[in-house]
């Protein structure tokens, strides 16, 4: 490969894949993927920013889970009660419990 090409240019990178393994070929084709992915994903948060600036009254992506919480529990006070209810039915060997179970769910409904 001559260094005097340019490497932005298309028709060098296409020779370069042409000219690739097919160990290389499959490398490159994961790194297509990958920025495809982190386009959509800087899109969708993008797309998502922009709805949470024209809507302020809803939730906004960045706030944190406390100020969630506090949100939700200001609109649903009656629904907060309930699980308070709940709660202390349950007891707190039980609570323990299920919060190890849905800890781990609600960590990887937040990526």
């Amino acid at each position: 490969m001559s260094q005097s090409a340019n490497p932005s240019s298309s028709d060098t990178v296409k020779a370069l894949v042409r000219s690739a393994t097919p160990e290389q070929q499959r490398v490159l084709e994961r790194i297509a993927v990958q920025r495809e992915r982190l386009r959509a994903r800087r899109a969708a948060r993008a797309q998502s920013l922009a709805l949470a600036e024209r809507n302020p009254g809803i939730n906004a992506i960045d706030e944190s889970f406390a100020l969630r919480a506090a949100g939700f529990a200001r609109d649903h006070p009656i629904a907060v009660a309930a699980m308070a209810g709940v709660a202390l039915l349950a007891g707190p060997r039980r609570l323990i419990r299920w919060g190890g179970v849905l800890l781990p769910m609600l960590m990887r409904l937040r990526r």
